[in-house]
C-alpha cells in the first residue's frame, strides 16, 4: 500500500431545511391557524481518529466531501429530518490546518480524539413561528442556513516511541528489519527508503516499542534539500533518536554533524530529544580502522557511540536495551505530568467546593 502523509481536502456542510407555510383545515374544527414545522439541521462534518489506518492514501482519490441537506419543515407542525453527519476516518497522530498550512485546527494525536471540521446550517423557521395576534395566518416562512465549507490540509506525524535517523546509507532500514517484523526495502545505494517505515520491537514480555524509520537526511534538508522537510515531522513525536553512521565512510565526525545541524535548522525542539549515538556496519572494517572512526565520532558527539551490526546483530540488543530505557524514562515522565495535572485540577475545584 503506497504511503500518503498529507493531502488537501474540501469540505462542506449541508444546508438546513426550509421551513413549512402550512395551514390546519380539518372538518368541523371552527379554528385552524398555521400548522408549518421548521427545517431539520444540516450534516455536519466531522474528523476522528481510528485504529487500524496507517497512512491518508484513502483521500487520494477522494477530495470532496460533502454532507447531505437537512429534510424540509411539514404541516401538522412537523419538524424536518436532520441530516447524518459525515466522519472523515483519519490515522492517530493527523494534523489538521487550514488551506494556509500553517493554522492549526486540531491535532488527532490520541485513539478517539474528535473535532467539527464544517457545522451543519440550521434549519428554517415555519410559519407557526411567526404567528402574532395581528398577523393570525402569516404566509412567511425561512430559509434554511447554508452550512460551514472549507479547504483543509491533514498533515500525518507518525506515532512512534523512537526514531531511526541518519545520513542515507546509513543502514537504518537494515536495523529496523533485523529488530522488528518490519518489512522495509533494503538496496545497496542512497535513498532507498523514500517513506517511513513502522515496526514493533519486542525484547520481552511488557518490554516492547515502537520504532520509525525515516528516509535519509543531507546537508540542506531542513530548508528543502533532497527529501526535504517532509518527513522530518513524523520524528517530532518521537522521544528518542537513534542516530546510526556509517562506519564506512571517511568522515564519521561530519555525517554525524551534518544531521544535526539539520535537526536545529528544522526547529521543533529535535536537537533537545535524547540521542543514541551507534556507529552502524561494523561487520565491514577491522578492529584497529573502527576503533580510529570510532574515536573521531565521539569527539563529534561527546559521548562513546556503541558499535553495532544491523547486519549480523552485534551488539544489537544492547542498544535496544538501552533505547527502551529512555522510551521507558520518557513515558513515566508524560505519566507524572498528566497524573500532576489532574491533581490540579482535582485540588482547585475541592478547593472552590462549598456546602
Amino acid at each position: 500500500m503506497k504511503f500518503l502523509d498529507q493531502c488537501k481536502l474540501y469540505i462542506a456542510a449541508g444546508y438546513g431545511g426550509d421551513g413549512c407555510v402550512s395551514f390546519r383545515r380539518e372538518k368541523y374544527i371552527a379554528h385552524g391557524g398555521p400548522d408549518g414545522g421548521d427545517g431539520g439541521l444540516g450534516g455536519s462534518v466531522w474528523a476522528e481518529a481510528v485504529e487500524g489506518l496507517n497512512t491518508l492514501i484513502d483521500y487520494r482519490y477522494k477530495q470532496h466531501f460533502q454532507a447531505e441537506r437537512g429534510g424540509h419543515g411539514m404541516g401538522r407542525n412537523r419538524t424536518g429530518a436532520g441530516a447524518e453527519d459525515v466522519i472523515i476516518k483519519v490515522p492517530v497522530g493527523t494534523q489538521i490546518f487550514e488551506e494556509d498550512q500553517e493554522t492549526l485546527i486540531a491535532d488527532l494525536a490520541k485513539l478517539g480524539d474528535k473535532v467539527l471540521l464544517a457545522q451543519g446550517g440550521n434549519g428554517g423557521w415555519g410559519n407557526i413561528r411567526f404567528k402574532t395576534s395581528t398577523n393570525q395566518a402569516p404566509r412567511r416562512f425561512n430559509p434554511g442556513l447554508p452550512g460551514d465549507e472549507r479547504w483543509i490540509w491533514m498533515r500525518l506525524k507518525l506515532i512512534a516511541d523512537a526514531g531511526l535517523v541518519g545520513l542515507p546509507n546509513a543502514g537504518k532500514s537494515t536495523f529496523l528489519a533485523a529488530t522488528s517484523e518490519a518489512k522495509p526495502k533494503i538496496a545497496d545505494y542512497p535513498f532507498t527508503t523514500l517513506t517511513p517505515n513502522l515496526g514493533v520491537v519486542s525484547l520481552g514480555v511488557g518490554s516492547s516499542f515502537v520504532l520509525a524509520d525515516i528516509p535519509g537526511l543531507i546537508e540542506g534538508a531542513a530548508d528543502g534539500a533532497g527529501i526535504g522537510t517532509r518527513f522530518l515531522g513524523h520524528i517530532e513525536r518521537c522521544s528518542v533518536l537513534l542516530h546510526l553512521i556509517d562506519a564506512s565512510q571517511d568522515d564519521p565526525d561530519k555525517a554525524y554533524q551534518t544531521v544535526r545541524n539539520e535537526l536545529v535548522e528544522y526547529g521543533a525542539d529535535l536537537e533537545t530529544k535524547i540521542e543514541i549515538v551507534a556507529l552502524n556496519k561494523s561487520d565491514t572494517l577491522d578492529a584497529e580502522i573502527l576503533e580510529e572512526q570510532s574515536q573521531k565520532l565521539e569527539k563529534a558527539c561527546g559521548k562513546k557511540p556503541y558499535i553495532i551490526s544491523g547486519a549480523t546483530g552485534e551488539n544489537v540488543k544492547e542498544v535496544l536495551g538501552h533505547v527502551f530505557s529512555a522510551v521507558n524514562e520518557q513515558r513515566q515522565i508524560e505519566l507524572d505530568k498528566a497524573a500532576a495535572k489532574q491533581a490540579r485540577e482535582t485540588g482547585e475545584e475541592q478547593e472552590g467546593w462549598t456546602p
